[in-house]
Protein backbone atom coordinates (compact mmCIF):
# COMPACT_ATOMS: atom_id res chain seq x y z
CA UNK A 1 0.00 0.00 0.00
CA UNK A 2 2.80 2.48 1.02
CA UNK A 3 4.45 1.61 -2.69
CA UNK A 4 1.08 2.06 -4.60
CA UNK A 5 0.31 5.44 -2.59
CA UNK A 6 3.99 6.64 -3.88
CA UNK A 7 3.14 5.87 -7.12
CA UNK A 8 -0.12 7.63 -7.00
CA UNK A 9 1.92 11.29 -5.94
CA UNK A 10 4.25 10.69 -8.56
CA UNK A 11 3.79 13.09 -11.67
CA UNK A 12 1.84 10.97 -13.98
CA UNK A 13 4.05 11.50 -16.60
CA UNK A 14 6.35 9.10 -15.29
CA UNK A 15 3.47 6.56 -15.44
CA UNK A 16 1.93 7.33 -19.20
CA UNK A 17 4.58 8.48 -20.76
CA UNK A 18 6.01 4.67 -20.77
CA UNK A 19 3.14 3.35 -21.36
CA UNK A 20 2.73 5.65 -24.14
CA UNK A 21 6.09 4.74 -25.82
CA UNK A 22 5.85 1.09 -25.65
CA UNK A 23 2.53 0.79 -26.93
CA UNK A 24 3.64 2.91 -29.89
CA UNK A 25 6.53 0.64 -30.37
CA UNK A 26 4.32 -2.79 -29.98
CA UNK A 27 1.94 -1.08 -32.68
CA UNK A 28 4.79 -0.18 -35.18
CA UNK A 29 6.17 -4.11 -34.61
CA UNK A 30 2.96 -5.05 -34.98
CA UNK A 31 2.63 -2.82 -38.47
CA UNK A 32 5.92 -3.92 -40.17
CA UNK A 33 5.14 -7.49 -39.57
CA UNK A 34 1.96 -7.12 -41.96
CA UNK A 35 2.99 -4.79 -44.56
CA UNK A 36 6.15 -6.57 -44.83
CA UNK A 37 4.61 -9.79 -44.79
CA UNK A 38 7.40 -11.16 -42.47
CA UNK A 39 7.06 -14.94 -41.73
CA UNK A 40 6.88 -15.87 -37.94
CA UNK A 41 9.87 -17.68 -37.98
CA UNK A 42 11.94 -14.72 -38.62
CA UNK A 43 9.86 -12.19 -36.85
CA UNK A 44 6.42 -13.24 -35.33
CA UNK A 45 3.83 -9.86 -34.30
CA UNK A 46 3.25 -9.42 -31.14
CA UNK A 47 -1.28 -10.58 -31.67
CA UNK A 48 0.71 -13.88 -32.50
CA UNK A 49 3.04 -14.04 -29.39
CA UNK A 50 0.29 -13.18 -27.18
CA UNK A 51 -1.95 -16.33 -28.64
CA UNK A 52 1.00 -18.53 -28.52
CA UNK A 53 1.31 -17.42 -24.55
CA UNK A 54 -2.04 -18.11 -24.12
CA UNK A 55 -1.86 -21.73 -26.26
CA UNK A 56 1.36 -22.70 -24.30
CA UNK A 57 0.56 -21.10 -20.92
CA UNK A 58 -0.04 -24.91 -19.44
CA UNK A 59 3.78 -25.48 -20.63
CA UNK A 60 5.62 -22.42 -19.82
CA UNK A 61 3.48 -21.68 -16.85
CA UNK A 62 5.21 -24.72 -15.23
CA UNK A 63 8.45 -23.19 -16.36
CA UNK A 64 8.23 -20.00 -15.31
CA UNK A 65 7.28 -21.51 -11.23
CA UNK A 66 10.83 -23.89 -12.46
CA UNK A 67 12.62 -20.61 -13.13
CA UNK A 68 11.36 -18.30 -10.70
CA UNK A 69 11.71 -20.90 -7.62
CA UNK A 70 15.43 -21.09 -8.78
CA UNK A 71 15.78 -17.50 -8.66
CA UNK A 72 14.04 -16.74 -5.03
CA UNK A 73 15.99 -19.62 -3.36
CA UNK A 74 18.97 -18.63 -4.67
CA UNK A 75 18.29 -14.67 -3.56
CA UNK A 76 17.53 -15.97 -0.32
CA UNK A 77 20.46 -18.29 0.14
CA UNK A 78 22.50 -14.96 -1.25
CA UNK A 79 21.20 -12.95 1.15
CA UNK A 80 21.81 -15.11 4.61
CA UNK A 81 25.45 -15.96 3.11
CA UNK A 82 26.24 -12.57 2.28
CA UNK A 83 24.69 -10.53 5.31
CA UNK A 84 26.60 -13.53 7.62
CA UNK A 85 30.01 -13.11 5.88
CA UNK A 86 29.55 -9.51 5.82
CA UNK A 87 29.51 -9.01 9.47
CA UNK A 88 31.75 -11.81 9.54
CA UNK A 89 34.55 -9.71 7.73
CA UNK A 90 33.48 -6.23 9.46
CA UNK A 91 34.02 -7.98 12.98
CA UNK A 92 37.33 -9.85 11.91
CA UNK A 93 40.28 -7.98 9.64
CA UNK A 94 41.52 -11.77 9.70
CA UNK A 95 38.75 -12.66 7.95
CA UNK A 96 38.01 -10.71 5.88
CA UNK A 97 41.79 -10.37 4.68
CA UNK A 98 41.50 -14.35 4.38
CA UNK A 99 38.05 -15.00 3.15
CA UNK A 100 37.15 -12.00 0.60
CA UNK A 101 39.64 -12.49 -2.21
CA UNK A 102 37.72 -15.56 -2.60
CA UNK A 103 34.53 -13.57 -2.69
CA UNK A 104 36.09 -11.59 -5.76
CA UNK A 105 37.43 -14.09 -7.71
CA UNK A 106 34.04 -15.49 -7.59
CA UNK A 107 32.15 -12.74 -8.54
CA UNK A 108 34.53 -11.81 -11.79
CA UNK A 109 34.93 -15.05 -13.47
CA UNK A 110 31.90 -15.74 -15.82
CA UNK A 111 29.05 -17.66 -15.09
CA UNK A 112 28.67 -18.66 -18.27
CA UNK A 113 31.97 -20.56 -17.76
CA UNK A 114 31.03 -21.66 -14.41
CA UNK A 115 27.74 -23.24 -15.34
CA UNK A 116 29.23 -26.12 -17.32
CA UNK A 117 32.00 -27.42 -14.64
CA UNK A 118 29.18 -27.25 -11.80
CA UNK A 119 26.80 -29.13 -14.25
CA UNK A 120 29.65 -31.94 -14.80
CA UNK A 121 29.97 -32.10 -10.85
CA UNK A 122 26.67 -31.49 -8.91
CA UNK A 123 22.98 -32.57 -10.12
CA UNK A 124 21.21 -30.45 -12.49
CA UNK A 125 19.10 -28.70 -9.92
CA UNK A 126 21.95 -27.88 -7.73
CA UNK A 127 24.12 -26.37 -10.36
CA UNK A 128 21.29 -24.29 -11.36
CA UNK A 129 20.84 -23.15 -7.98
CA UNK A 130 24.49 -22.65 -7.25
CA UNK A 131 24.59 -20.24 -10.40
CA UNK A 132 21.80 -18.12 -9.34
CA UNK A 133 23.51 -18.00 -5.75
CA UNK A 134 27.13 -17.47 -7.35
CA UNK A 135 25.74 -14.08 -9.42
CA UNK A 136 23.64 -12.80 -6.44
CA UNK A 137 25.60 -13.39 -3.44
CA UNK A 138 28.92 -10.76 -4.09
CA UNK A 139 26.05 -7.41 -4.17
CA UNK A 140 24.79 -8.31 -1.66
CA UNK A 141 28.17 -9.37 0.19
CA UNK A 142 29.82 -6.27 -1.11
CA UNK A 143 26.76 -3.94 -0.79
CA UNK A 144 26.64 -5.04 2.90
CA UNK A 145 29.86 -4.40 4.29
CA UNK A 146 30.18 -1.17 2.74
CA UNK A 147 27.09 -0.11 5.19
CA UNK A 148 28.64 -1.74 8.02
CA UNK A 149 31.86 -0.27 7.77
CA UNK A 150 30.56 2.94 6.72
CA UNK A 151 29.10 4.24 10.42
CA UNK A 152 29.69 7.95 11.18
CA UNK A 153 33.16 7.84 12.80
CA UNK A 154 31.29 10.71 15.17
CA UNK A 155 28.44 8.77 16.37
CA UNK A 156 30.70 5.41 17.07
CA UNK A 157 32.80 7.62 19.49
CA UNK A 158 29.50 8.98 20.98
CA UNK A 159 28.20 5.22 20.87
CA UNK A 160 31.37 4.23 23.18
CA UNK A 161 30.98 7.39 25.43
CA UNK A 162 27.24 6.49 26.29
CA UNK A 163 26.80 2.96 26.09
CA UNK A 164 29.93 1.03 25.75
CA UNK A 165 32.60 2.17 27.38
CA UNK A 166 34.81 -1.36 27.29
CA UNK A 167 34.95 -0.91 23.47
CA UNK A 168 37.43 -3.50 22.31
CA UNK A 169 35.02 -6.11 23.96
CA UNK A 170 32.99 -8.74 22.26
CA UNK A 171 29.86 -7.78 23.71
CA UNK A 172 30.68 -4.32 22.94
CA UNK A 173 31.27 -4.74 19.02
CA UNK A 174 27.88 -6.94 18.89
CA UNK A 175 26.05 -4.33 20.44
CA UNK A 176 27.18 -1.68 18.09
CA UNK A 177 26.25 -4.00 15.47
CA UNK A 178 23.03 -4.41 16.39
CA UNK A 179 22.29 -1.10 17.63
CA UNK A 180 24.24 1.59 15.07
CA UNK A 181 25.95 -0.42 12.51
CA UNK A 182 22.66 -2.62 11.18
CA UNK A 183 20.36 0.23 10.74
CA UNK A 184 22.89 2.36 9.72
CA UNK A 185 23.75 -0.52 7.24
CA UNK A 186 20.75 -1.30 5.56
CA UNK A 187 20.39 1.36 2.77
CA UNK A 188 23.64 -0.10 1.45
CA UNK A 189 21.73 -3.69 2.10
CA UNK A 190 18.89 -2.99 0.18
CA UNK A 191 20.74 -1.75 -2.74
CA UNK A 192 21.98 -5.00 -3.08
CA UNK A 193 19.28 -6.54 -2.66
CA UNK A 194 17.77 -5.18 -5.50
CA UNK A 195 20.98 -5.57 -7.36
CA UNK A 196 21.17 -9.20 -6.58
CA UNK A 197 17.35 -9.78 -7.69
CA UNK A 198 17.37 -9.23 -11.20
CA UNK A 199 21.62 -11.07 -11.16
CA UNK A 200 19.60 -13.78 -9.34
CA UNK A 201 17.74 -14.23 -12.32
CA UNK A 202 20.33 -14.12 -14.88
CA UNK A 203 22.17 -17.05 -13.33
CA UNK A 204 19.44 -19.12 -13.36
CA UNK A 205 18.68 -18.71 -16.83
CA UNK A 206 22.48 -18.74 -18.00
CA UNK A 207 22.65 -22.01 -15.88
CA UNK A 208 19.49 -23.36 -17.60
CA UNK A 209 21.05 -22.40 -20.85
CA UNK A 210 24.11 -24.44 -20.10
CA UNK A 211 21.83 -27.56 -19.22
CA UNK A 212 19.05 -26.93 -21.92
CA UNK A 213 22.32 -27.04 -24.66
CA UNK A 214 22.78 -30.67 -23.01
CA UNK A 215 19.11 -31.81 -23.60
CA UNK A 216 18.07 -31.41 -19.89
CA UNK A 217 16.44 -28.68 -18.07
CA UNK A 218 12.46 -27.77 -17.40
CA UNK A 219 13.03 -24.13 -17.01
CA UNK A 220 11.97 -20.87 -19.38
CA UNK A 221 15.03 -20.75 -20.71
CA UNK A 222 15.42 -24.16 -21.38
CA UNK A 223 12.14 -23.63 -23.90
CA UNK A 224 14.06 -20.95 -25.38
CA UNK A 225 16.76 -23.00 -26.54
CA UNK A 226 14.23 -25.92 -27.49
CA UNK A 227 11.93 -23.56 -29.39
CA UNK A 228 15.19 -22.27 -31.35
CA UNK A 229 16.14 -25.69 -32.65
CA UNK A 230 12.88 -26.42 -33.33
CA UNK A 231 11.76 -23.01 -34.98
CA UNK A 232 9.17 -21.94 -32.79
CA UNK A 233 9.63 -18.38 -32.67
CA UNK A 234 6.82 -17.53 -31.11
CA UNK A 235 6.96 -19.74 -28.20
CA UNK A 236 10.55 -18.28 -27.82
CA UNK A 237 9.28 -14.45 -27.49
CA UNK A 238 6.30 -15.92 -25.24
CA UNK A 239 9.24 -17.57 -23.07
CA UNK A 240 11.02 -14.29 -23.45
CA UNK A 241 7.92 -12.25 -22.50
CA UNK A 242 7.76 -14.07 -19.25
CA UNK A 243 11.15 -13.62 -18.19
CA UNK A 244 11.06 -9.94 -18.84
CA UNK A 245 7.61 -10.39 -16.53
CA UNK A 246 9.58 -12.19 -13.81
CA UNK A 247 12.94 -9.63 -14.17
CA UNK A 248 9.91 -6.44 -13.21
CA UNK A 249 7.83 -8.22 -11.24
CA UNK A 250 11.11 -8.62 -8.47
CA UNK A 251 12.67 -5.55 -9.36
CA UNK A 252 9.12 -3.93 -7.82
CA UNK A 253 8.77 -5.61 -5.20
CA UNK A 254 12.36 -5.28 -4.12
CA UNK A 255 11.43 -1.37 -4.62
CA UNK A 256 8.78 -1.48 -2.77
CA UNK A 257 10.38 -3.46 0.68
CA UNK A 258 13.08 -0.72 -0.08
CA UNK A 259 10.81 2.05 0.36
CA UNK A 260 8.52 0.26 3.29
CA UNK A 261 11.75 -0.24 5.02
CA UNK A 262 13.36 3.05 4.63
CA UNK A 263 10.23 5.29 3.83
CA UNK A 264 10.15 6.80 7.87
CA UNK A 265 13.85 8.25 8.55
CA UNK A 266 16.27 7.71 5.05
CA UNK A 267 16.90 10.49 2.80
CA UNK A 268 16.52 8.52 -0.20
CA UNK A 269 13.00 7.62 0.62
CA UNK A 270 11.72 10.17 2.53
CA UNK A 271 8.68 12.18 0.88
CA UNK A 272 9.11 15.72 0.15
CA UNK A 273 6.24 17.85 -0.76
CA UNK A 274 6.77 20.06 -4.35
Amino acid sequence: MAFASMLSRSHPLRIVLPLIVFAAAVAAWEAVVHVRGIPPYILPAPSLVARTLVADWPLLSASLLTTLGTTITGLVLAVLGGVLLAILLSLSKIVEYSLYPFAVVLQVTPVIAIAPLLLIYMPQDAAVLACAWLVAFFPVLSNTMLGLQSVDRNLMELFELYGAPASQSAAARLKALWYLRRPAALPAFLAGLRIAGGLSLIGAVVAEMAAGSAGAGSGLAYRIIESQYRLNIPRLFAALVLLALTGIALFVVLAALNHVLLRRWHESALQREV
